[in-house]
């Protein structure tokens, strides 16, 4: 009787808001004599949770990535290139602004590293800063061949080992702390320009 009515009331439950491999509907690939670039829309919403913990003064880490690869019908895919971007998103309660810091490197406990960072009144402006990705260069053309066929995996996701390690223990098998979205595309033909065709 009491495992039925725990079924109940799992079954009952609002469902928790978060995105699961979400897919990226706006994803462009350009490939052209300066290597292969990367243009997406992100479709971001935070979970609750996530949202809760940066009100709280405590700041979230996202990685951005994408991996090329060559693929051959004789064996597995080669890699060939991968790239990366570190966001670091946080309110700060006192003057209640938000921070947006992104770095090619992850970011170390010291605070020390190169990173760019941007200031925002609101949320909803962080996170739309946070979506757009504009002709970022994932691969360099020297490590691409022309007559080759590449597919490009890219993912968002949430980077959990940046958290506090009391934060990392509790959000371990909570899905309200997932955040990934995923795309796979084969990248296209090099675009030749006039003067390249001759």
């Amino acid at each position: 009787m009491l495992l039925c009515l725990a079924a109940l009331l799992v079954f009952l439950a609002p469902p928790v808001r978060a995105q699961v491999h979400g897919d990226i509907a706006d994803m462009q690939l350009e490939h052209t004599a300066e290597g292969l670039f990367l243009t997406a829309a992100l479709p971001l919403e935070l979970p609750n949770l996530v949202e809760d913990a940066l009100y709280k003064g405590i700041s979230m880490y996202f990685v951005t990535e994408a991996e090329v690869l060559r693929q051959r019908w004789y064996w597995s895919d080669k890699v060939v290139a991968r790239a990366a971007r570190y966001l670091r998103l946080s309110y700060q309660p006192l003057t209640r602004r938000w921070r947006l810091a992104q770095s090619s490197t992850p970011f170390s406990a010291s605070g020390l590293g190169v990173s760019l960072g941007q200031n925002f009144e609101e949320l909803s402006e962080a996170l739309s800063a946070m979506q757009r990705i504009a002709r970022w260069k994932i691969a360099d053309e020297g490590v691409l061949d022309d007559d080759a066929s590449y597919l490009v995996n890219f993912q968002f996701r949430l980077d959990m080992s940046q958290l506090p390690r009391p934060m990392q223990i509790g959000a371990v098998g909570r899905s309200g702390w997932t955040l990934q979205l995923a795309r796979s595309m084969r990248a296209p033909a090099l675009e030749r320009t006039a003067e390249g065709a001759q």
